[in-house]
């Protein structure tokens, strides 16, 4: 049976996916599936660096503000509905394009994993979530060192839900999640894939995340931050983790000054963006896309990104 086809294109935060990603869905009739964890919610258009209505050009946008802030989001609901996209976009006669910067959700989709709970027993998982708070993420993460090193090495320790979810596989299956993990990596994707890495030279691209955070300041993202909280949206909510929310919502409980909350999201986009490529350079099958090479011209970027899909004949020859 012929594969059908996929197109991913990813890379570290602030690299100009958006850009590139509007040039490809025109050029190839693709619509596109957001990867991101931030641009599914509402209300939060500026600290997610969210494509506006102007810059879709007529795309087709799916997964982006569709929950409230409220909301829990997370692999497994990004996959169920990235795959109810995916079905719209065949039956429209289009090409699935997944943009985002989310590594693991982007391999959930492509190799299809299987994050099915082994039962719905809570009872483990509040025990988890309690020593947590009690005791603080490392005191977990300590914990998953002894039972999973090599999960605990690729799972930052403040990712509590993610630490959880590692501890919960090895207690109730006796196994390692970085073991199933790899199992369900050397999958073969259901789909004839293209999968792309959009990068730039490190230095470029930290300056280009200095300035996108300074502009998100100008553009109101305080702001946007003191709304969501004082609509009663609690600090620890998985919408209040993303970069820029949970550094803005400290200053605003009076734990640092602004200029320093700035500075530490500047840092800490930084590291999130070293870390998104070290996990991308794990991934097989991947095409790097570099925007020096490519002397930063978008037309050259895409005409690099069509070769490849004539080549792996997800779109015809010329």
């Amino acid at each position: 049976m012929k594969k059908r086809p996929l197109i991913i294109l990813t890379g570290p935060t602030a690299v100009g996916k958006t850009a590139a990603s509007i040039g490809l869905a025109k050029a190839v009739g693709g619509e596109i599936i957001s990867a991101d964890s931030m641009q599914v919610y509402r209300q939060m258009d500026i600290g997610s660096a969210k494509i506006t209505k102007e810059e879709m050009q007529g795309v087709p946008h799916y997964l982006v503000d569709v929950l409230e802030p409220e909301e829990a989001f997370n692999v497994v609901r990004f996959q169920e509905l990235a795959k109810e996209a995916i079905e719209e976009i065949f039956r429209s006669g289009h090409i699935p394009i997944v943009v985002g910067g989310t590594g693991f959700y982007i391999q959930a989709l492509l190799y299809d994993i299987d994050f099915t709970e082994n039962d719905s027993d809570l009872s483990l998982r509040e025990e988890l979530e309690k020593k947590a708070r009690e005791e603080g993420a490392e005191s977990l993460h300590a914990l998953l060192e002894k039972a999973d090193p090599q999960a605990a090495a690729q799972i930052h320790p403040h990712n509590v839900k993610r630490v959880i979810r590692a501890l919960e596989f090895n207690r109730k299956t006796g196994q390692k999640i970085s073991e199933h993990n790899e199992r369900e990596r050397q999958k073969e994707s259901p789909y004839n894939f293209a999968y792309f890495v959009l990068t730039d030279d490190r230095k470029a691209l930290y300056e280009r995340i200095d300035r996108r955070v300074d502009k998100m300041m100008e553009q109101g993202l305080l702001e946007e931050v003191r709304r969501l909280k004082d609509r009663g949206l609690p600090r620890d909510s998985v919408s209040m983790q993303g970069l820029g929310y949970k550094e803005l919502f400290a200053y605003l409980e009076g734990e640092y000054p602004l200029e320093e909350a700035v500075r530490i999201i500047k840092r800490d986009t930084r590291h999130f963006a070293k870390r998104q490529l070290t996990w991308f350079r794990r991934e097989r099958d991947v095409v790097w896309i570099d925007r020096q090479e490519n002397e930063q011209d978008e037309r050259k970027i895409l005409e690099s990104m069509l070769s490849v899909l004539r080549e792996k004949q997800i779109i015809p020859e010329e």
